[in-house]
């Protein structure tokens, strides 16, 4: 893996965990795809680090429980301001 990808990799599992933010949130920070920053997170973390892995994926499980909740807050903030 090249240098830079890994420290992209570190950089984001470390804004993840500080912030408790959504991969979404940390992919618009740092200019990648979702997707990309998904990948980092899941794929290529476990292989660099794994304790920050687990840091990480407790924040993902969490991200993961509330995604519904979220969606609906979005859903009604929409409609209340129209």
């Amino acid at each position: 893996m090249k240098e830079y990808i890994i420290e992209r990799v570190v950089e984001i599992a470390d804004y993840l965990v500080e912030r408790k933010c959504t991969v979404r949130e940390v992919a618009n920070v740092f200019c990648v795809s979702k997707s990309t920053a998904h990948k980092d997170l899941a794929e290529r973390l476990p292989l660099i680090d794994g304790e920050r892995y687990r840091l990480v994926a407790n924040v993902l499980e969490r991200n993961w429980e509330e995604r519904c909740t979220r969606g609906g807050e979005a859903t009604r903030n929409k409609y209340k301001n129209e």
